[in-house]
């Protein structure tokens, strides 16, 4: 395990884990209960000839192993590295990865002080309850190839870069605050494929009022939602367009994507954790990283939110 010394210079620096010391004592302080919960429930389950905690202690405590969840996350260091800065075997790293990241999957994108968003229908009755815009946008993160022979190897290969990927669905606000990530999808599932498998179409039917940029990806949705989803304008003419019609669909265009950039900044920030820059590990977890990821995010920028950007 690490010593005191640089187990402070980690949490001290924000480089190291993209969080600030105040949000990593936080974590600490929610997820460790959640994490020793259900470490009691799996030695429980087991047969056994000693009692629950008898035996050797750990020597990766749970501070390490959340820090090390962390630095894997913000940097995609491999496991060999963490076991080596952590004074461990590879093995006990990737049980330590394997348990923190699901606890930090389920804590849902923070948009107040005690106030999580988890599911996409929350996310649209939060937008409707307090009057605001929504700005959604699919993302793509490269993952390695599946073998030769596996089952659906081709459903992974991207139609638009032609690459092997997975893609997932951002929601944020009109001022890029993060709300909501969606669950890995292979790439070759479309942007509005994958909105209607996610039930936005039915959550915007039965929730109030709600108005959500888009881009051409999701043309189509505005007629299914009564026009909440707003896309960018189609051009009317498929030949020749009069020159004042092009000025002032160019104009409509622009307008409409100075709006939404909000959510590429969004995603942007999300891309700066090197675990979704491209993935190098299995494509089953990708869904908990994500999910991880963007829940760490949204905490460590409510917390360094000014108080009037917080409401």
């Amino acid at each position: 395990m690490v010593g005191n010394e640089s187990r402070a210079a980690i949490i001290s620096d924000r480089r190291i884990t993209g969080l600030s010391a105040d949000v990593i004592a936080e974590l600490v302080a929610e997820v460790g209960p959640l994490w020793h919960e259900r470490h009691q429930v799996k030695l429980g389950c087991r047969p056994r000839k000693r009692a629950v905690g008898a035996g050797a202690k750990h020597r990766l405590v749970f501070i390490d192993r959340l820090l090390a969840t962390l630095v894997h996350l913000r940097h995609a260091a491999t496991h060999d590295v963490l076991a080596c800065w952590f004074g461990v075997d590879r093995s006990t790293i990737t049980r330590a990865i394997g348990e923190v990241r699901p606890l930090l999957a389920e804590r849902g994108c923070t948009v107040a002080a005690g106030v999580r968003l988890r599911t996409l229908a929350e996310v649209i009755g939060h937008l409707g309850a307090g009057g605001k815009t929504g700005i959604i946008d699919g993302t793509e993160i490269r993952v390695r190839r599946p073998a030769v022979g596996r089952k659906d190897r081709e459903k992974f290969i991207s139609g638009k870069n032609k690459q092997n990927a997975v893609k997932a669905m951002v929601l944020t606000d009109e001022t890029g605050r993060l709300l909501f990530y969606s669950p890995a999808q292979p790439a070759s599932c479309a942007d509005i494929t994958h909105a209607r498998q996610l039930g936005l179409v039915k959550h915007l039917a039965n929730g109030q009022p709600v108005e959500i940029l888009a881009d051409t990806g999701y043309q189509g949705l505005g007629a299914q939602t009564g026009g909440q989803m707003v896309t960018p304008p189609h051009s009317k003419f498929k030949k020749n367009p009069p020159d004042w019609y092009e000025e002032i669909h160019e104009r409509q265009r622009k307008a409409h994507s100075s709006r939404r950039i909000r959510v590429e900044h969004g995603i942007a920030h999300l891309k700066n954790w090197r675990a979704l820059a491209r993935h190098h590990g299995r494509r089953e977890h990708m869904s908990d990283t994500i999910q991880a990821v963007a829940g760490l995010l949204s905490h460590q920028q409510n917390v360094t939110r000014k108080p009037d950007q917080r409401q």
